[in-house]
């Protein structure tokens, strides 16, 4: 995905000389900085996503079929398959 940024003169200077120094492209320290960003972010707010913030509870379910999991995709195709032959 492409995007523009117009940076002040000085930042325009920092990012070319990090990334000569670097020997980078302006682009890859552009990506690098958002990506330490977006880590801080992470942690600022306790540093989970969704998943990882659920991940005790993935999988504790009892009681039902051990392989409810398997060939879902095999199984959505036959219900979406039956629809369609049902009109």
């Amino acid at each position: 995905m492409g995007i523009s940024v117009r940076l002040p003169a000085r930042l325009e200077r920092l990012v070319s000389r990090v990334a000569k120094e670097r020997g980078a492209t302006q682009s890859e320290v552009i990506r690098n900085v958002l990506t330490i960003l977006e880590k801080e972010d992470q942690k600022a707010r306790g540093g989970a996503t969704p998943c990882q913030a659920m991940k005790h509870l993935i999988g504790c379910a009892s009681g039902s079929p051990s392989d409810l999991s398997m060939e879902t995709g095999k199984k959505f195709r036959g219900v979406l398959l039956r629809r369609r032959t049902a009109r």
